[in-house]
């Protein structure tokens, strides 16, 4: 059963300072005895300010080791490096490429919610991505003409894997992982913090918020919610969370007016121009970041109605919708399974 709470609800780099502004409120207030103090380094990775918190001095050194387990990952998934393994299939002219079975698993992941979304989430996406390039377009709107020219490199379906090697079947084609990427790299790097035995702390790729367990007092990460639009951070509520992530995708993450015309980043392949949906955001918890990336945009692109009955069909998953008459639309679980705090 849905449950609506009347409420207002930045860039993802905002919300990644929000919530470790939160992370440190909450452990300040967690008292005496606790022990071990949190310990945080932040670096720039992905186009965005990543941290990584972890409790006690003596783990440390692991951060500098995920700043590396990011290094590495981005010189896999980037389609802007040349060397990648992205960029190496997106410039094979339609000839498999051989690539590393992280990079095969990230794609199938991909493929995973192109079919989910009945092709609303699509990762050949690229060429249209780059034709708008809203990380550095301050407001020009493409042709008609050039928009509708990349509608026919979309199609996941053009994606290829033959064990590890990877191709397209239509050459013009395009792999974008910008949309999934990072929930994946972060699950990585959690993975690698338990193998050390590393089960407290938090791991924020720019705005996917993953955490690790609980704190070692037992109790759980609170992670704010973002009000869109919002300069300054501002909170309009908060989850708990253990051993979850938090991702969120949203309108107000990257984008610029014509006029009174308002374009956003988050672009409909079948249309080749933003989605109009009356979305402001979306937010998803969940066990793996990986997931939280792809159903983010997923349920973005399907809308609050659809969206919300995805979610609902899903075991150990909610979500919160933000409408653009600021209402705050969330699934069942949310207040219940997860505990929700409006600022």
């Amino acid at each position: 059963m849905m449950k609506t709470k009347k409420t207002i609800f930045s860039y993802k780099l905002t919300c990644s300072l929000l919530a470790f502004f939160l992370f440190f409120c909450s452990f300040s207030f967690m008292g005496c005895g606790r022990s071990k103090e949190p310990v945080s380094k932040s670096d720039f990775y992905f186009n965005t300010v990543i941290t990584i918190t972890l409790y006690g001095e003596e783990n440390a050194s692991y951060i500098d080791d995920c700043f590396k387990l990011a290094s590495h990952y981005e010189n896999l998934f980037s389609n802007t490096i040349a060397d990648s393994d992205i960029s190496k299939i997106n410039n094979a002219g339609g000839t498999p490429v051989t690539v590393d079975d992280d990079t095969i698993e990230l794609l199938q992941k991909g493929i995973y919610y192109g079919d989910l979304s009945l092709g609303q989430f699509d990762i050949t996406i690229g060429k249209l991505s780059s034709l708008w390039d809203f990380p550095n377009n301050s407001g020009t709107v493409p042709s008609e003409s050039d928009i509708e020219a990349t509608l026919s490199t979309i199609d996941y379906h053009a994606i290829v894997i033959d064990g590890n090697e990877v191709s397209l079947s239509n050459p013009d084609a395009m792999i974008d992982l910008g949309g999934i990427a990072k929930g994946y790299i972060a699950d990585k790097m959690k993975d690698y913090l338990n193998e050390k035995d590393i089960t407290s702390g938090m791991i924020n790729l720019g705005g996917n918020v993953l955490t690790l367990d609980d704190k070692p007092d037992g109790s759980n990460y609170n992670i704010g919610i973002q009000k869109p639009f919002s300069d300054d951070g501002t909170a309009i509520a908060s989850v708990e969370v253990s051993d979850e992530t938090v991702v969120s995708s949203g309108v107000y993450e990257r984008y610029f007016y014509v006029g009174d015309n308002f374009y956003h980043h988050i672009l409909n392949p079948k249309t080749g121009y933003p989605y109009d949906n009356n979305l402001l955001g979306v937010t998803i918890i969940c066990p793996k970041s990986v997931d939280g990336d792809g159903l983010s945009t997923t349920c973005f692109a399907l809308g609050l109605e659809d969206g919300m009955k995805l979610i609902e069909s899903l075991d150990d998953t909610e979500a919160i919708f933000i409408t653009d008459d600021y209402e705050l639309h969330t699934t069942s679980g949310i207040g219940s399974n997860i505990p929700f705090h409006e600022m």
